[in-house]
């Protein structure tokens, strides 16, 4: 667990510089496996119109390869951790694409709260995976001191007022770069 915003930036450090996970391809995974979660959704509700148990087939299918690819990121499926990650993975989906849907009907400022809080949620999926924060830090907030977090040519100072989420986000922004290849 991680007390205080020096073993924070450590951690991070650490993680970029011994290269522990290819965060880039770890977030095109991430979105693969939400897009899995949406189509055992998919199949469930058609199932549901239909009755065609072709769709329960396809459904466990997919779910299967789910399971499988999910190994791949969630490390430490101990407790709570898988089901969690499964769950904020899809509710990130499904805000977003509610978020996508109010773009393109011009509510601009709904579509922003909500691609904001699906990032949110991204972000924690990826603190929780990546060690970052324990389960019961989500409840208490971290960390209690300010974070001055380095992303590279400048330094974020993330307050004390900052919510786990934006705290999160910020860490996130920093160790992902989805351009790299």
């Amino acid at each position: 667990m991680i007390n205080n915003g020096e073993e924070l930036v450590k951690k991070i450090k650490e993680m970029k510089d011994t290269n522990k996970l290819d965060l880039a391809s770890g977030e095109d995974l991430s979105i693969g496996i939400m897009n899995l979660i949406s189509l055992e959704e998919h199949f469930f509700f058609s199932y549901g119109k239909t009755q065609d148990k072709k769709f329960l087939d396809m459904l466990n299918d997919v779910r299967k390869m789910r399971t499988e690819l999910m190994k791949d990121i969630v490390k430490d499926p101990q407790g709570e951790i898988w089901c969690i990650s499964k769950h904020l993975l899809a509710a990130s989906m499904r805000i977003m694409e509610v978020a996508t849907k109010k773009l393109k009907s011009n509510e601009t400022e709904v579509a922003h709260d909500l691609f904001d809080k699906s990032y949110n949620l991204y972000s924690l999926f990826w603190a929780l995976n990546l060690k970052l924060i324990d389960i019961k830090d989500v409840k208490s907030g971290i960390p209690e001191n300010n974070i001055l977090v380095n992303s590279g040519e400048s330094k974020e100072k993330i307050s004390n007022t900052s919510s786990i989420f934006s705290k999160l986000g910020n860490i996130v922004k920093n160790l992902i770069d989805c351009c790299k290849e």
